[in-house]
């Protein structure tokens, strides 16, 4: 019986054929974790990357959208800019920006003289349906030294010129866990001068947004 049961010993300590199966069983854990993190993460980062891209190209097309006049300034309506955040959210695509975002778009302008040192939000339009509202003015906000985050404020605005300033909230909706992420909320901001000289005193209630289409307006909720 001592025997047989030493020659059983030995034989189990020799006998390897399970080792893999063991080892793949303690490690399968780790490495299943790091590969689903390492999928959030870059879904994480490749979404944070094109919500910086679509807040710079919004700034932008907003910046260059108007209709020339035989008096040679532009003038922008309210067709335009509903053109303008429509194509924006084509161009998120399967971000969902209708659903999960929000874009604010201000005109920040010159105050009339003698006040030309300050600023104001002339109109402020908006798109999607995340709840969100402008963390720096809405519009009618006057009397403005600084607009935007504090390490990149817009401290002045050229007198017959404007800013078009753009702030983009977006829920990010993880693959997996939202504990593989540092956080579900994006915000991003972005600003471009106008290219051209526009008009900015007449249309609808001198905003200098025209709306001869009749269109509804991207107005932001009160």
């Amino acid at each position: 019986m001592i025997s047989a049961t030493k020659s059983l010993s030995v034989r189990l300590r020799q006998n390897v054929s399970g080792v893999a199966a063991v080892e793949f069983a303690l490690t399968a854990p780790i490495v299943l974790t790091m590969f689903l993190s390492g999928a959030e993460l870059t879904n994480y980062a490749v979404t944070k990357m094109r919500v910086s891209q679509l807040v710079l190209h919004v700034a932008d097309n907003g910046s260059r959208i108007g209709t020339d006049t035989a008096l040679a300034v532009k003038q922008i309506s309210e067709a335009q800019i509903n053109d303008l955040l429509i194509g924006a959210n084509l161009q998120a695509g399967s971000l969902d920006l209708l659903h999960q975002g929000r874009v604010i778009l201000s005109s920040l302008e010159a105050m009339p003289a003698p006040d030309e040192a300050k600023f104001k939000v002339h109109w402020q339009r908006c798109f999607g349906q995340k709840v969100y509202s402008s963390a720096y003015g809405d519009q009618g906000a006057t009397n403005l030294t600084s607009f935007g985050p504090l390490t990149k404020q817009i401290t002045s605005v050229p007198v017959g010129s404007a800013i078009m300033y753009v702030e983009i909230s977006y829920t990010y909706k993880p693959l997996i866990s939202s504990r593989l992420v540092p956080s579900t909320e994006f915000r991003d901001t972005a600003a471009m001068m106008v290219r051209d000289q526009r008009d900015f005193t007449g249309g609808v209630a001198a905003s200098g947004v025209y709306n001869n289409e009749n269109v509804v307006a991207s107005t932001c909720p009160a």
